[in-house]
């Protein structure tokens, strides 16, 4: 599981059940520690083999091998002699090769495109593409869309692709099936499977809003107790309890944008309920109602209040410290944002400072996210 800091000592072993502790094979053993040592290269940056073995807590030989490993693999480069005032032969820094490696990410949750771009793992953005959204429910059309900006970019990345993450809107499984996704017009579709043997590359597919909060978390500086809210043709959240992405029994876990907010009976959604959040708070609800005459202040003050409305309840519960609000700027940040943080603390007790703020990733948190995605799927960093 992703986790901004989440090195694992050599001892960590998993849990088998209340009380007991699983097997580790020597097989297992060396894909932990060779996670770890990309983990803490990751999120550390360049160091000696020394003091990698000294942060990891693993044996000089054991790092030693593991590294040479990760050379031949081209995960990790040699940067050179440190300089210093230290006695003895200059140690030799190591690193992942962050310009050398690249992930393609796609943003399928904009109201109008879809975004990608190919990202090196520094951050660096060395291209970037967008298709223009079909129309909600067309399956095949945006299935055609994904696959044509995919290609594009796989075609124009100048270095070695490490894997291709997807955050699309909808109920995805951990194998990347996207069992309901109602504006793609996408059901039970095995859409990692489907890109994987047609891209010829690993790729990896989860929940928009899911991806967001794994950049805000793990990129981006939020708490471990966070809801992410992603705001784009429809309405979702990604949630991070202790660091750890919860999914749910059912994958659903953050998907607030269906639940039905306020007494009144609310607009028709696009599910087939009236009143769902998603219908009071998306993109092109907010644009439409302005559009259509109703004062904008008004719209975007009844929006805060509905968003607040659906999530005290998981703030109280969870005891979560902060919202992370994602989407476009001039319509969530402001009235919107002001009024649910209002609402959200009187309508929870002991949460007088729970923060609403806007992310710290801007409109790139999904394919920022992606890079996080298959950091995780690929090389195990955590």
């Amino acid at each position: 599981m992703i986790s901004r800091s989440g090195v694992l000592g050599p001892a960590t072993a998993t849990p088998g059940g209340r009380g007991a502790r699983a097997k580790v094979l020597p097989g297992h053993a060396r894909g932990h520690n060779r996670s770890l040592v990309l983990t803490t290269l990751f999120h550390d940056g360049a160091m000696s083999r020394a003091d990698l073995a000294r942060v990891t807590g693993l044996t000089r030989v054991t790092t030693s091998d593991l590294v040479g490993e990760l050379v031949g693999d081209g995960l990790v480069v040699e940067q050179g002699t440190r300089q210093g005032s230290r006695p003895g032969k200059p140690a030799m820094l190591v690193d992942l090769d962050r310009s050398g490696l690249q992930v393609v990410g796609l943003d399928l949750s904009d109201s109008r495109e879809y975004r990608g771009a190919v990202i090196d793992l520094a951050g660096s953005v060395i291209d970037r593409r967008a298709v223009p959204r079909p129309p909600d429910g067309d399956a095949e059309g945006a299935l055609a869309a994904l696959r044509q900006l995919a290609t594009a970019l796989l075609e124009t990345a100048p270095r070695r692709v490490l894997g291709v993450g997807v955050g699309a809107p909808g109920i995805i499984s951990g194998d990347g099936v996207v069992h309901s996704s109602p504006n793609l017009g996408w059901f039970d579709l095995p859409l990692r499977q489907m890109l994987t043997d047609e891209l010829g590359v690993p790729v990896h597919v989860a929940n928009d809003a899911d991806v967001a909060a794994l950049a805000e978390y793990t990129l981006g500086g939020a708490s471990g107790d966070v809801l992410v809210v992603k705001v784009g043709r429809g309405v979702g959240g990604g949630l991070l309890t202790r660091g750890e992405l919860m999914r749910g029994s059912r994958g659903a876990a953050g998907e607030i944008g269906h639940v039905t907010v306020g007494a009144d009976v609310g607009p028709l959604c696009v599910c087939g309920k009236s009143g769902c959040l998603e219908s009071w708070m998306s993109i092109r609800s907010l644009e439409d109602r302005i559009a259509q005459g109703a004062d904008r202040d008004d719209v975007l003050r009844d929006a805060g209040e509905r968003l607040a409305i659906a999530i005290a309840p998981i703030v109280g519960v969870l005891d979560l410290s902060e919202i992370v609000l994602s989407g476009p700027a001039d319509l969530l940040d402001g009235i919107l944002r002001e009024t649910a943080t209002t609402m959200l603390r009187a309508r929870t007790f002991l949460h007088e400072d729970v923060q609403v703020r806007m992310s710290a990733q801007g409109d790139d948190v999904v394919l920022r996210g992606a890079v996080v995605l298959i950091l995780d799927g690929e090389l195990g960093v955590s």
